[in-house]
């Protein structure tokens, strides 16, 4: 009979010294995740979720406004915020979304303590590498059609970071990840109707971590066998559990894999919609009324997700955003796919288009993923035309637009000279001394109205 997972991983985890090409990476991923959380600071599911930490009072900041709440009531608000724009960081091999869960986690962790730069990269690194290697276990598409990728792994993510930067002892860790376990969930529901769900999923894995880190450190015990057993979270996940999980045993760590978002929209619908961008820069110009049929070809993780398919009608930005149909037809009429494309009720001119989009599962696209992502456009025209065009993979954010938006988000939410003081504390991150008292700096200024539900 072989040794339980979570003692071996939990040694593991605590031991790890990650490579070199981490830092880069975290640096983004923080850079971006901040980026996200400014600018939706003022959506309706961050405002519900400042609202409910402000009832708690505490020192831990929240991202973009002047109060402060209890730790684990800002690494909540933080983690909706973050996931507002639908623009977070993406690992592909697990279809999660770390950054909003990991990321508030030990920034709460960081104003409880002294952290530094390093220390909280080489804890990111961690969480990123066993959230990501446990969702290579249990995450495949036919799990994703009822269960949320990201509630179960990111909780498993941000309990590995917070016990590498606690410094647990190893029965700690072991059982801070077997307790994690039992708040891992998440439905995948939400995506037909746009409900909220989807924002506090990482709100609820960066608040539940830090409690079970508490717990951890405060003697209490999980099961051995919480991942692996019989009845245990991987098996529960419909997957048979690894011999081992080994961690940074690659040339690639696993969160230098993860990528920035270069649209707000669902990570399934970014190739279409660039594949749909590629083709009105290729094509000679055309008027999109002229449009009598538009195929779209992707894998079958992309067409089967829940929501992907969703042709309307439109009652919420979220359901917009996962349709693969309505982001197509934004690029192809507006030329872009911005934020001020999903304003509701959609035009008639959209909906035309949208009603046109045939999803059909590619089989190269489908073995390509997620190493790739694959995706073609073929338009149809009135006067008999086929136009296509088609990505080999999605084009991510690269590191000019992620500080580009980050600068921009940080000015627009605290000034432009807060923001650029906050910038400047984070540049060079490994030589942050105190990453705590740093994001004091992406408090408001004082004065502003508390947040509405």
């Amino acid at each position: 009979m072989r040794p339980p997972l979570t003692p071996g991983l939990a040694r593991d985890l605590l031991a790890a010294r990650p490579p070199g090409g981490v830092t880069p990476a975290v640096e983004l991923c923080l850079l971006d995740f901040l980026a996200c959380a400014f600018a939706a600071r003022d959506s309706r599911p961050s405002r519900a979720a400042q609202a409910m930490a402000l009832a708690e009072p505490g020192e831990a900041t929240i991202l973009g406004l002047s109060r402060r709440a209890a730790p684990g009531a800002a690494a909540f608000a933080n983690a909706a915020a973050g996931h507002g724009l639908v623009r977070e960081d993406m690992h592909a091999g697990a279809n999660s979304h770390f950054g909003v869960v990991v990321l508030p986690t030990l920034l709460a962790l960081a104003q409880q303590r002294r952290v530094s730069g390093t220390a909280f990269i080489e804890a990111a690194a961690v969480g990123y590498e066993v959230g990501a290697r446990l969702g290579r276990v249990m995450v495949n598409p036919r799990f994703s059609r009822q269960w949320r990728p990201t509630g179960w792994t990111g909780p498993l993510a941000a309990v590995a970071a917070g016990a590498r930067l606690l410094g647990l002892a190893p029965e700690q860790a072991a059982s801070a990840l077997s307790l994690a376990a039992n708040i891992a969930g998440g439905l995948n529901e939400w995506p037909r109707d746009g409900g909220d769900e989807m924002f506090f999923h990482p709100g609820f894995g960066a608040r539940n971590a830090l409690v079970v880190l508490a717990l951890a450190a405060g003697g209490a015990e999980g099961s051995a066998m919480a991942l692996d057993g019989p009845a245990g979270l991987i098996a529960a996940a419909g997957a048979e559990p690894p011999a081992g999980l080994p961690l940074f045993d690659g040339a690639t760590a696993e969160v230098e894999l993860v990528f920035r978002k270069a649209l707000p929209l669902c990570n399934f619908a970014q190739t279409p919609a660039q594949a749909a961008l590629r083709l009105l820069r290729e094509a000679d110009a055309f008027d999109p009324a002229t449009v009598t049929g538009i195929t779209v070809r992707a894998s079958e993780a992309a067409v089967r997700y829940p929501g992907c398919d969703g042709q309307g009608p439109f009652q919420r930005v979220l359901q917009a955003k996962m349709s693969i149909a309505f982001c197509v037809a934004a690029a192809l009429l507006h030329g872009a796919v911005e934020e001020q494309h999903f304003a509701l009720p959609a035009s008639p001119e959209l909906m035309r288009l949208v009603a046109l989009v045939r999803l059909e599962i590619d089989p190269a696209a489908t073995a390509a993923f997620p190493a790739r992502q694959p995706a073609e456009v073929i338009v149809t025209l009135a006067d008999g035309r086929r136009l296509s065009a088609a990505m080999p993979d999605l084009e991510p954010a690269d590191e000019v637009t992620v500080r580009r938006r980050f600068a921009e988000a940080a000015g627009a939410a605290l000034g432009e000279g807060r923001g650029g003081q906050l910038g400047e504390a984070l540049a060079g991150l490994p030589d942050v001394a105190d990453l705590g008292a740093a994001l004091r700096l992406a408090e408001a200024p004082g004065g502003e109205a508390a947040p509405r539900p």
